[in-house]
């Protein structure tokens, strides 16, 4: 066996969300992608000591549980890594996922809760982003998702299932326009063009849609575009579009500068009965309705909360701390963005919720300075979970009940034995698939205080 040899195997296991097994010779074989069930033509990449390492060249034989993908474009853009199988074998996979971290890790839960399906398989994302490129070098502007594992190339999308109907009308009649007006992309490689993304947001409760056209500085006459957006027959209707200036070297969504074109500048969304104000580069998840349902099992997991006090540490624009502060004494929200506190104070004022109060810190420092001692904490960090300097003193604030949400399970996993051996027990673990369709799964963990 050498490198760039091709064998043929069978997948016999998915060992996380983006990889695979099969067993070649008494040698594992890990594989990028595929599905139990299948047989392949493999090609060896790595060859290491216990195990090799491949890439799937073809598929000799399809699993039961596979279907055609809705999309023309799956195999390669990078968005969607489940399309072509069952909703139902995409929740047995990342449940088996999650379950398997936490057997690996040795951490024992009272309870592991069925995962909470997604009310909607397709058509749940309330945001994208889509950028500007080409799919060949010297090729036509092109406006869509970026190639999987390709940097430079645009993969077309005419329609992205995910996301709803007008994101697709939108993003067609936005690329031929361009085209027409002959206005070109800005180059990652050249640092030269103008037009770099489009990002458009997407409210249940109106209808409405804003968007974002992201450019270089480059002049750039936008009339006409916003014309043509305006004329558009949509389900919903535009509220804004704003025009964000970034020079920036980096390919991430930011602006140095914003004008509003048209319209106004945010969208409301309403989460279990409570208004929020979204404005383009706010944070708020991406699936409003599977989001209510992670809010109801964090508001389950919390309990009975008369009289109590709450930390929503991580709190983004506090739709949690919201949402979770019925009933209680005091919640008190603490996130590092001081533009998403902001918005956290506006959406308190804005439904008449007067026991919130929000702090533009980072959770490090914070935990020193607040007095109140909490008998909940609520844990929302970033993928690569809670800083590792302010695990301790999260621990040492002595609440009885810590809920920890996760949108990296691997990432939780290592941070929890912390927990446990400063007298946590694991009391619940919930799944809950904010992403149909994607190798991204939430998960919401119970702790309390053992007696």
């Amino acid at each position: 066996m050498k490198k760039f040899d091709i064998i043929n195997a069978d997948i016999i296991q998915n060992i996380s969300l983006s990889k695979s097994m099969a067993v070649y010779d008494g040698k594992k074989i890990i594989i990028e992608g595929g599905y139990a069930g299948q047989n392949a033509e493999l090609k060896i990449t790595k060859i290491k000591n216990s195990r090799l390492e491949a890439v799937i060249q073809n598929i000799t034989k399809k699993a039961p549980f596979q279907k055609e993908p809705l999309c023309s474009a799956f195999l390669k853009c990078g968005g969607c890594r489940f399309q072509d199988i069952t909703y139902e074998k995409q929740l047995e996979i990342k449940t088996d996922y999650i379950k398997n971290l936490f057997r690996k890790a040795n951490l024992h839960t009272e309870k592991f809760e069925d995962i909470i399906a997604s009310p909607s398989e397709y058509g749940y994302k309330n945001k994208m982003e889509f950028s500007f490129g080409n799919e060949v070098i010297d090729g036509p502007l092109t406006l869509g998702m970026h190639e999987k594992k390709k940097h430079y190339s645009i993969c077309k999308t005419q329609y992205c299932h995910i996301s709803p109907d007008d994101f697709s009308v939108i993003l067609r009649a936005s690329e031929d326009y361009f085209r027409s007006a002959k206005i070109p992309f800005y180059s990652q490689k050249t640092k030269k063009g103008s037009l770099r993304h489009l990002v458009m947001r997407h409210s249940i409760r109106d209808k409405d849609i804003m968007l974002n056209l992201v450019t270089s500085s480059e002049e750039i006459d936008l009339d006409g575009f916003c014309d043509m957006i305006l004329s558009l027959k949509l389900n919903g209707q535009i509220s804004g579009i704003l025009h964000s200036i970034n020079d920036a070297v980096s390919d991430t969504v930011k602006a140095e500068s914003v004008k509003t074109l048209y319209g106004r500048n945010y969208i409301y969304e309403r989460i279990l009965g409570l208004d929020f104000k979204i404005t383009s580069f706010s944070f708020f998840q991406t699936n409003t309705r599977a989001c209510e349902l992670l809010y109801k099992k964090v508001i389950e997991y919390a309990g009975n909360t008369a009289g109590k006090v709450i930390y929503d540490l991580y709190c983004g624009t506090g739709t949690i701390a919201l949402t979770a502060a019925k009933g209680a004494e005091r919640v008190i929200g603490i996130e590092l963005n001081e533009e998403a506190i902001y918005a956290a104070k506006q959406n308190a004022d804005m439904n008449r919720i007067k026991n919130c109060e929000f702090i533009a810190a980072d959770v490090l420092e914070a935990a020193d300075r607040l007095s109140s001692k909490p008998d909940i904490i609520i844990l929302d960090p970033p993928r690569s979970g809670v800083h590792p300097k302010a695990l301790n003193k999260i621990i040492n604030l002595g609440a009885e009940t810590i809920i920890y949400i996760s949108c990296k399970a691997s990432s939780a996993v290592s941070q929890l034995p912390l927990f446990l051996q400063n007298g946590y027990i694991i009391k619940s673990v919930c799944p809950v698939d904010m992403f149909p369709q994607t190798e991204h799964v939430e998960t919401v963990i119970l702790m309390s205080r053992a007696n």
